[in-house]
């Protein structure tokens, strides 16, 4: 566990349900006496605001319907790390294609998974609308 939080530091972490897996890695850093602001993003409750029409938004289903890479059984840690990297990648392109996004920053991927379903289409218009002006005044994003 020690390892693993060199590893981690202090970057931002992405989960499929993020609720359950950030509790359990958060109690094991306390447990070896380590204590760190665990930066979370919910791929799922993103994927809930990205493709509000899937059937449901459990890991399989999602890696179904978005035609993503199977890369081992479900419900196994590398396996379902591995299948949840490539669906947030997906959606990142996906957000990138639809906004006209040249970049889709962490923390605006965090704020979706935040959002009530209906703000989330003006929400993103005006994301996409703030990173073109900035970018035209050579400034850094404000998210």
């Amino acid at each position: 566990m020690q390892e693993f939080a060199v590893f981690i530091a202090d970057h931002p972490l992405v989960a499929h349900n993020a609720a359950f897996d950030s509790r359990f890695l958060k109690d094991e850093l306390e447990r070896i006496g380590q204590y760190r602001p665990l930066e979370f993003a919910c791929s799922m409750l993103i994927a809930r605001r990205v493709y509000p029409e899937a059937p449901n938004h459990k890991l399989s289903t999602l890696v179904r319907c978005q035609e993503l890479p199977v890369t081992g059984q479900f419900h196994r840690a590398l396996a379902d790390a591995e299948m949840t990297a490539h669906l947030w990648l997906k959606m990142v392109e996906d957000l990138k294609t639809t906004f006209g996004f040249k970049e889709v920053p962490f923390t605006l991927m965090k704020n979706l998974g935040r959002l009530a379903r209906r703000q989330v289409p003006g929400y993103l218009k005006k994301q996409a609308a703030n990173f073109e002006a900035h970018e035209q005044q050579g400034a850094t994003l404000p998210f």
